[in-house]
């Protein structure tokens, strides 16, 4: 089961996604239903997928509830189970009118997480376990956190957090520092000790790599007869890790290329989002 994510990492976030969409209040609800009726709400998938984002929608109904009248929550599946079309994976009792207008905002933390998660298991299943699939920093911005989770929900590994936990020298690093050496030296000099991955663009790049004793060398949109030259190059010398053009249909044939870990922005920047309800009946 993977590690809950910490709630200090999305209460923030949960609060001003509830005033973009609440504002000064839910019209609507406060018109048509009076604050002592009450109701159950049940989360159904439409599609097969694979869950992620529970704990964060259920802290949307928690906000948007008075002090001393929370709803109760009743978690059928965990995030990261597979489920399938039509499978309830939870459900909400309390408040009518705190159940209709948490609704939508729980339901697009909850289908964008799950489609990402969803993704994520598409790309580690057809890797076949013959290569590590990792995601990357093209997420949707001050969602990284809530977004690397569903990742990680769905079997697969997270790059970097972000530009201050981890080196990766870029091709505009090596242009701007003057070649690949030159960037390696300078990394090394002002931050001694870290391990150092560079992106290479050509065999040449991945020999200079090599020369310059990096940890890592990202293989960035090689071709699969390129890649298997780098990889058998860098055997024993440096990992690698292919970057650029990668798809689901390809992952099959770049697992077989010997590479260590393989990185997909599709992840996280084009995951569809999951086609989840929330039916809700009187009680």
């Amino acid at each position: 089961m993977i590690a809950p994510l910490d709630p200090a990492l999305y209460r923030d976030i949960v609060r001003r996604a509830i005033e973009e969409d609440v504002g000064s209040g839910d019209i609507t609800t406060a018109a048509t239903l009076s604050s002592a009726e009450r109701a159950r709400g049940v989360f159904l998938v439409k599609s097969d997928c694979v869950i992620a984002g529970l704990d964060v929608a259920f802290e949307v109904f928690r906000q948007v509830a008075a002090q001393g009248d929370d709803p109760l929550f009743v978690a059928r599946k965990h995030d990261g189970d597979r489920c399938r079309a039509g499978q309830a994976v939870a459900e909400v009792t309390g408040p009518a009118a705190v159940l209709l207008t948490a609704e939508r905002t729980a339901l697009n933390f909850l289908q964008r997480l799950s489609g990402i998660a969803t993704v994520a298991r598409a790309f580690v299943d057809a890797a076949g376990g013959r290569i590590t699939v990792l995601d990357t920093r093209k997420t949707t911005p001050t969602l990284r956190a809530l977004e690397k989770y569903a990742v990680r929900a769905g079997g697969a590994t997270n790059h970097r957090a972000g530009l201050f936990d981890a080196v990766l020298i870029k091709d505009n690093h090596v242009r701007l520092a003057g070649g690949v050496a030159a960037a390696v030296d300078r990394m090394r000099r002002q931050r001694p000790g870290l391990a150092i991955e560079i992106e290479a663009q050509s065999l040449v790049e991945v020999d200079e790599a090599l020369a310059a004793r990096v940890d890592t060398i990202l293989l960035d949109n090689l071709g699969s007869d390129e890649i298997r030259e780098a990889v058998r190059r860098a055997r024993g010398r440096a990992r690698t890790e292919i970057s650029g053009g990668v798809t689901l249909d390809r992952m099959a044939e770049l697992a077989a290329t010997g590479a260590d870990l393989v990185s997909a922005g599709a992840l996280t920047h084009s995951a569809p989002a999951i086609d989840i309800s929330f039916e809700i009946d009187p009680i």
